[in-house]
C-alpha cells in the first residue's frame, strides 16, 4: 500500500462491463513526509467515497484488481482506504541512545 492524494478525476465514456459505475480518480503517490513522489496514476475508486485532494491509500497490480466490488477488473491501481490521519513516530537515533545509555 501507498500514500497518496487525490488530485483530479477521470470521464470514461466506456467501460468494461464489470467497472460500470466504478469512480476513477487522478492520484499522486507521496512519500511518508506526504511529498510527491513519482507521476500521477489513475486509480479506480475501490471505496466509493473519495474526493477531491483527500489523502488515500493505493494498491497496484493484482492486489488493486481484488479490491473491486467486481474482482479481477482490468484496472492497475487502486483506492483501498481514506486516511483521517498521518502520525509519524520518531524512533531515536544510535547516537542519542549511546548517549542517554551513558548518563
Amino acid at each position: 500500500m501507498q500514500l497518496a492524494r487525490v488530485i483530479g478525476t477521470v470521464v470514461a465514456t466506456e467501460k468494461t462491463p464489470n467497472l460500470e459505475g466504478v469512480k476513477f480518480l487522478i492520484v499522486q503517490p507521496l512519500t511518508k513526509d506526504l511529498e510527491p513522489n513519482g507521476r500521477p496514476v489513475v486509480a479506480a475508486d475501490g471505496v466509493a467515497m473519495a474526493g477531491p485532494d483527500e489523502l488515500v491509500y493505493i494498491v497496484g497490480s493484482r492486489e488493486a484488481a481484488q479490491a473491486m466490488p467486481e474482482p479481477f477488473v482490468p484496472v492497475d491501481h487502486a483506492i483501498v482506504g481514506i486516511v483521517d490521519e498521518v502520525a509519524l513516530a520518531r524512533v531515536a537515533s544510535s547516537e542519542s541512545r549511546v548517549e542517554e545509555g551513558a548518563q
